[in-house]
């Protein structure tokens, strides 16, 4: 497997995984319409994150089967259709938390190492940019991962999406230092 920088033309493929990690591993926490709200409002890619050099992909067998990335920027959580109008500015490393966004990972690759490595890629390189502490909006499946990584529970954030369903999430927050 290998860790790279994900760039505009990993787009395509990068929605194919979003799409496969979400149906694939959600079941057991989210109903089928929230996760087809979740995924027509709220998951999607971030191509901000593409830009700032902030999302990783994990390759294998000459497919993406991971990704995931930090922020230095406000948004906490949802792609590009989440985002529209909406200011993400830059954040302040010495007094604000940078960001965990939008990690997937591919069904057939579940638990073998590759949203850990992930994350260990992505609070490296926070903690190089001058971040002392990182946070999340972690779906329910990916609790248990952020736990057993140190993170901890802060708040339950319901996300409203069409139709007035909601997706539950959770707050999450470590030290970096």
């Amino acid at each position: 497997m290998q860790l790279r920088l994900a760039t505009i033309a990993d787009i395509p493929e990068l929605e194919r995984l979003i799409r496969a990690s979400v149906s694939g591993l959600s079941t057991k926490h989210y109903t089928p319409e929230q996760i087809k709200n979740g995924l027509t409002y709220v998951f999607g890619v971030d191509t901000q994150l593409i830009r700032d050099e902030t999302y990783f992909v994990v390759e294998a067998d000459q497919q993406l089967v991971g990704s995931g990335g930090w922020s230095k920027r406000n948004t906490l959580f949802g792609g590009d259709q989440a985002k529209a109008g909406s200011e993400d500015s830059l954040l302040d490393p010495a007094h604000e938390a940078a960001r965990i966004r939008a990690c997937f990972v591919d069904p057939n690759w579940a638990r073998q190492g590759i949203a850990s490595r992930i994350l260990e890629e992505c609070e490296r390189a926070a903690r190089a940019a001058g971040f002392h502490r990182i946070e999340l909006a972690a779906t329910l499946p990916g609790v248990p991962l952020y736990s057993a990584r140190g993170y901890e529970q802060q708040e339950a954030i319901d996300i409203s999406m069409a139709g007035g369903e909601i997706l539950p999430t959770i707050r999450m927050t470590k030290n970096l230092s």
